[in-house]
C-alpha cells in the first residue's frame, strides 16, 4: 500500500484520470474538480488507506446499447475511486502481467486487438479449420467474489489492499445519479464494468482458464472474455467444448449457449472479423458483414439530412436566411468573352445569315474582326472556319 499512496504513482495517476476524462460518477464530483478536492482531503485519505479504513462510494449505474440488441449495465465509480483504483492498478500490473497467458490480449499494455486476430488468423492457416466460440453469459456481472478473492490472495501478500479491493467488490450500486434521489443497492457478485480495476481481476480469474488449455496443448486466442480455441475437427472441438463449460462451471461462470458454438472458422467472427479462403488456399480476414452492417447505419444517422436541419434548430442564433425562390432571384448578367463560338462560312467567303445573326454586336461595345483559317475536320474534307476574336 506504501507504493500506492506513493507521490510519484499518484501524479501518473491524476493525469491518466484526467485524460480518460469520463463523466461524474454518483457524487457528481468532475475530473477538473479532483485536483482541489485532493488538496485539501489527501492527507486524510492517505492516513485511511494506509489504515485499511478507506470506503469507497457506491458506483453510478449505467445502460447502454448493445450492438445485437438489449443493453449492457455499466458501473461508473467516483472520480476520486477511479484515482485510487488507477493508482492501485499502477502498482499491480506490473507483478501479474508477465504471468499471464501468451494467449491472453485483452487490456494489457503493448497488446492489441489486430495482434489477437493475426494469431487467430495463422492458426486458421494452419490447418485448424474448425473455431469453439465461447461467450460468457454476463461475464462482468456474474464474477463470484470469493473466488476471485481467492486467486488474488495467492498473489498478494498486503492485507490492506487484498481488503481494498474486496470493499471496491462489495460496494453498492445507485440507480440514479445522486444519493438522495437514488437507491443504493447491495452487490454480491460482478465486478462494476467501468472502473480501472476491473479488467485486470477479469484477467486474474480467466487465466486460469487458459492455463488449463496450455497444458493440454490447445491453440486458442482470447481477449477478456472472449475466448476462441481452434481445432481441426467438429468432434475435438465438442470435447473442448464441454471441457469448457466444465472450468468455466468451476468458477462460478456460466457459458452462453446461444452465442456459443462449433462451428467453421469462416462461418464465426471474433472481435469484428471474419476470416475466409483466397485462391491458393491462402487463409485472409476481412471486417465481419455484422460489423461493416453497423458501421454503414452509423454514418447514415450521422449523415442524414434531418440531423443536420436538428443542429440548425438548436442554434437558432446561427440560422442562414431563408432562400428566396428560383423565380424571384435576379437573373445574372451575361458573361462577355473575348471569342464567339466558331461559325460556318458560306462557299462565296462571306459569312452565313445565321453566322451574321451570331455576329451580330448588339452585347458588345465593339465588333471584334473576323478570320479564317483552314481547320481539318474529323469526318469528311478540310473546310474553312470563321471565329471572332483577335490575334494573340
Amino acid at each position: 500500500m506504501e507504493l500506492v499512496c506513493e507521490r510519484q504513482n499518484l501524479f501518473a495517476a491524476l493525469k491518466r484520470v484526467r485524460d480518460n476524462g469520463g463523466s461524474p460518477g454518483s457524487d457528481g464530483m468532475t475530473t477538473d474538480e479532483l485536483p482541489g478536492f485532493l488538496r485539501v482531503h489527501w492527507p486524510r485519505l492517505r492516513e485511511d488507506l494506509l489504515a485499511g479504513r478507506y470506503q469507497p462510494q457506491p458506483v453510478r449505474r449505467v445502460l447502454i446499447p448493445k450492438p445485437g440488441g438489449g443493453e449492457r449495465a455499466l458501473g461508473i465509480p467516483t472520480v476520486l475511486d477511479r484515482f485510487i483504483q488507477q493508482a492501485l492498478l499502477q502498482v499491480l500490473q506490473p507483478r501479474f502481467d508477465p504471468t499471464f497467458s501468451d494467449a491472453s490480449y485483452g487490456f494489457r499494455p503493448g497488446r492489441r486487438a489486430h495482434d489477437a486476430i493475426r494469431r487467430a488468423q495463422a492458426y486458421v492457416q494452419e490447418g485448424r479449420r474448425f473455431v469453439v466460440d465461447v461467450d460468457l453469459e454476463k461475464f462482468f456481472d456474474r464474477v463470484n467474489h470469493d473466488v476471485l478473492m481467492g486467486r488474488l490472495a495467492k498473489r498478494i501478500a498486503d492485507r490492506r489492499v487484498l481488503g481494498l479491493i474486496r470493499r471496491y467488490l462489495d460496494a453498492g450500486v445507485l440507480r440514479l445519479s445522486s444519493r438522495a434521489d437514488g437507491v443504493v443497492i447491495e452487490r454480491h457478485e460482478g465486478t462494476p464494468q467501468g472502473g480501472p480495476l476491473s479488467p485486470l481481476l477479469a484477467n486474474v480469474l480467466l487465466d486460469e482458464v487458459d492455463r488449463e488449455l496450455e497444458r493440454r496443448g490447445h491453440a486458442f486466442v482470447r481477449y477478456a472474455d472472449d475466448l476462441n480455441v481452434y481445432v481441426r475437427s467438429r468432434r475435438a472441438g465438442e470435447r473442448v467444448m464441454a471441457s469448457l463449460r466444465r472450468l468455466y462451471a468451476g468458477l462460478k461462470l456460466h457459458v452462453n449457449e446461444a452465442k456459443s458454438r462449433v462451428a467453421r472458422a469462416t462461418e464465426r467472427k471474433f472481435l469484428g472479423f471474419s476470416f475466409w479462403v483466397a485462391p491458393g488456399r491462402v487463409v485472409k480476414r476481412r471486417v465481419a458483414p455484422e460489423a461493416l452492417k453497423r458501421m454503414k447505419e452509423t454514418v447514415r444517422a450521422i449523415t442524414r439530412r434531418c440531423r443536420a436541419a436538428q443542429a440548425l434548430e438548436a442554434r437558432p442564433g446561427r440560422l442562414p436566411r431563408a432562400r428566396r425562390p428560383r423565380h424571384a432571384r435576379p437573373r445574372r448578367p451575361a458573361r462577355r468573352c473575348q471569342c464567339a463560338p466558331m461559325v460556318a462560312q458560306r462557299g462565296d467567303g462571306a459569312p452565313s445569315r445565321a453566322s451574321q445573326r451570331a455576329l451580330r454586336p448588339a452585347w458588345r461595345p465593339q465588333a471584334c474582326r473576323l478570320t479564317s483559317t483552314p481547320r481539318t475536320a474529323r469526318c469528311g474534307p478540310a473546310c474553312r472556319v470563321v471565329w471572332q476574336g483577335t490575334r494573340s
